[in-house]
C-alpha cells in the first residue's frame, strides 16, 4: 500500500474480520442484481438475504448487521419497504449502504432518493455521475452508466460527506472514497468489470459486509473497494471476455487471502 499509516485497519485485517463474523447482510436491490449481488456477498465471505417488502424488511433490518439499499428498480411498495429498513437499521444502530441509481432520471426516482438521503446513509456508494448531482453540479448523463470520470466527481464528494456528515464513494477506473475530512483514491479492478451487469450494484452490498465488521465507515468502505478492485485484476488476468470474466470474478473474490489483499493493495491519498 502507497499509504499504509493512512488505515488503522488494513484491507487485509478486514477482510479476516469480515470473513471471521460472515454478517448477515440485508439487501435490497434491483432484479437484475439480485442472484448477482447475493453470488458476490457469499464468494467473498458474507451471508446475504434479499428482502423488500415492508410487512418485514423494517423488522429484519433490526436483525441483520447492516443494511444495503439499491433504487434500480423502483415501485411503491419497494420504496416503503426501503425507508422502513433504513429506520429499522438506524434504530437498531446498524450501519446502511445507498446506492442512489440513476437518481435524477425521473422526479419519481428523485423523489424517493431524497427521502432515503432523508434517514441518514452511513455510506453512499455511486458512479461519477451520480455523486456529481447530489454534490450540487452538472451531468450529460441521463441514465445509470456514468457520462463522468471520478476525478470530476471528487468535489462533490467530499461536499456531500460532509453535508450528510457519512462516507461517500465514487467508483470507476480509479475508485475515490472520502468522509469529508479523510480521502483515499483506490486503483486496480478491470477494464471488463463494466460490461458485466450488476457488478456495480454488488459492490453495494460488499460495502455493507465490511461496515458490518468495522466500526470506521470510511475504513470499511476502503476494505470493500480494495477486495474488489484486487479480485477483478485477478479475474481478468485469464479471462477471454466479459462472460468468462464473470464467473472468474466470483472465484477471485473467495480465494483472495488477507495476505495477498495486503501485498496487492494499490491505496493513494487523495
Amino acid at each position: 500500500m502507497t499509504e499504509p499509516t493512512t488505515l488503522t485497519t488494513t484491507p487485509g485485517a478486514a477482510l479476516e474480520a469480515m470473513r471471521a463474523a460472515r454478517p448477515l447482510i440485508h439487501c435490497i436491490t434491483n432484479f437484475v442484481a439480485m442472484n448477482i449481488a447475493a453470488n458476490t456477498l457469499l464468494a467473498a465471505g458474507a451471508s446475504p438475504a434479499m428482502i423488500h417488502t415492508p410487512e418485514e424488511a423494517g423488522e429484519f433490518a433490526r436483525i441483520a448487521a447492516a443494511l444495503t439499499v439499491n433504487i434500480g428498480t423502483l415501485s411503491p411498495l419497494w420504496v416503503e419497504g426501503m425507508k422502513l429498513a433504513a429506520e429499522g437499521a438506524n434504530a437498531a444502530g446498524r450501519p446502511w449502504v445507498l446506492d442512489p441509481v440513476a437518481h435524477y432520471a425521473t422526479a419519481y426516482r428523485s423523489r424517493a432518493n431524497a427521502e432515503l438521503l432523508a434517514l441518514s446513509p452511513t455510506v453512499i456508494r455511486g458512479n461519477a455521475s451520480e455523486i456529481m448531482v447530489l454534490g450540487g453540479e452538472t451531468s450529460a448523463t441521463r441514465g445509470a452508466d456514468a457520462a463522468d470520470p471520478v476525478a470530476a466527481a471528487e468535489n462533490a464528494a467530499r461536499s456531500l460527506a460532509l453535508k450528510q456528515t457519512c462516507t461517500v464513494a465514487v467508483t470507476g477506473e480509479i475508485d475515490f472514497v472520502t468522509d469529508g475530512t479523510r480521502a483515499l483514491r483506490i486503483h486496480g479492478g478491470s477494464a471488463l468489470m463494466p460490461q458485466v451487469t450488476a457488478l456495480g450494484c454488488s459492490l453495494t452490498c460488499l460495502v455493507g459486509a465490511y461496515a458490518a465488521v468495522l466500526p470506521d465507515a470510511f475504513e470499511a468502505t476502503v476494505a470493500a473497494l480494495v477486495h474488489y478492485a484486487v479480485a477483478g485484476e485477478n479475474a481478468a488476468a485469464d479471462a477471454d471476455g466479459p462472460g468468462s470474466f464473470g464467473w472468474r470474478f466470483l472465484d477471485a473474490l473467495a480465494a483472495l487471502t488477507p495476505a495477498e489483499l495486503e501485498a496487492r493493495a494499490r491505496v493513494e491519498a487523495a
